[in-house]
């Protein structure tokens, strides 16, 4: 698998969702076997360039290469002006977000809202690619609505702009995250353009990833909401996919140890007071489904202090030795109850 001059070390990728791909996050699942991943959407809009929350989207001080960033908007000149502006920073890979659906976004015309306007859409792809010298991606849906389907025209316009590589959702906009992905219009996609083509959507085992890499005939398959809590994913399904065969789940100790790592990084790059709160979400997730991960979860969202918070953490994953070596996970149920937790792009 390749984007541009970067050969990446497999094929599973981690999805750009707001408020969960910060750098530490994405660092942590790189770490874990992911062949690659794509910070938070940073705006288009050059007000906020210089904004706090923008400056830590675009933050890739220390992470694995290649580092990707990915942009939203609905100007061309300011999203190409934001694209150069990115690569002056060290990005050396630009995706445009034309997936996000949620209504915030959409209602500004970005995201998945662009999809309504091919015109739009087309010069936003030329002034991109033109104005820097690095591969430039695109993430889509498969439409506006199941009534208007357009992403086979919308891969075509991609690849002949320049487009080097294309993540397709198999949702429209309309559906957010509701229902099932369909892999139809992927394979459809996957056929009809020459460039790299990933499924993104409802990817949640190792053996849904080989399925949808099997029916679509897409290049890569980018994880979601799948990852949030379980950063490992990325090696079992990457494992799944080289030998067919499954990876036990984590030891007790090493996800401990990847707490104690994780979250000290957190709350360097948020600082105490957003990073105590800011991590809560993700304690959550690492701990759903765990013997008595819900009552700690809320014991946890009570501490105020990053000292409480880790220790608490620690001490929970400690209390884990007593059900067995290796977590023990009641059976998780499908990943669309967190639509709501985070942005998926």
């Amino acid at each position: 698998m390749q984007i541009g001059p970067y050969i990446l070390r497999n094929n599973v990728f981690v999805a750009p969702m707001a408020g969960v791909t910060d750098r530490p996050f994405r660092q942590l699942c790189k770490q874990l076997g992911a062949g690659y991943a794509v910070s938070e959407m940073a705006a288009s809009n050059p007000r906020l360039w210089a904004s706090e929350k923008t400056s830590r989207r675009t933050d890739h001080t220390g992470e694995m290469e290649p580092k990707a960033v990915q942009i939203a908007g609905a100007d061309p000149k300011d999203l190409a002006d934001c694209a150069k502006f990115n690569v002056e920073r060290g990005a050396q890979i630009i995706d445009i977000n034309m997936g996000c659906p949620v209504k915030k976004v959409c209602n500004s015309w970005c995201g998945s809202a662009l999809l309504q306007h091919e015109d739009l859409v087309e010069r936003i792809l030329h002034a991109v690619v033109e104005a820097v010298d690095v591969p430039v991606t695109l993430k889509f849906r498969t439409g506006w609505d199941r009534q208007n389907k357009n992403a086979l025209r919308i891969a075509r316009m991609a690849e002949q702009a320049g487009i080097q590589m294309l993540t397709l959702h198999g949702r429209t906009r309309a559906d957010g995250y509701k229902g099932e992905a369909e892999y139809d219009t992927i394979r459809d996609v996957k056929a009809a353009v020459k460039i790299p083509v990933v499924a993104n959507g409802d990817i949640t085992t190792p053996e849904k990833a080989r399925f949808v890499l099997d029916y679509t005939g897409a290049d890569a398959v980018m994880i979601g909401r799948a990852a949030q809590g379980r950063p490992w994913i990325c090696r079992e399904i990457d494992h799944y996919l080289r030998t067919g065969e499954h990876l036990p789940a984590p030891l007790v100790e090493e996800v401990r140890a990847l707490m104690n790592e994780h979250l000290p990084a957190h709350y360097a790059f948020y600082g105490e007071f957003i990073g105590v709160r800011s991590a809560r979400k993700h304690i959550g997730w690492y701990v759903e489904d765990l013997p008595g991960g819900e009552a700690f979860r809320q014991r946890m969202n009570l501490l105020e202090s990053t000292a409480e918070q880790l220790a608490a953490v620690d001490a929970f994953f400690e209390s884990q030795l007593e059900h067995g070596e290796r977590l023990q996970y009641r059976p998780a149920p499908p990943p669309a109850h967190r639509a709501d937790a985070a942005m998926a792009a």
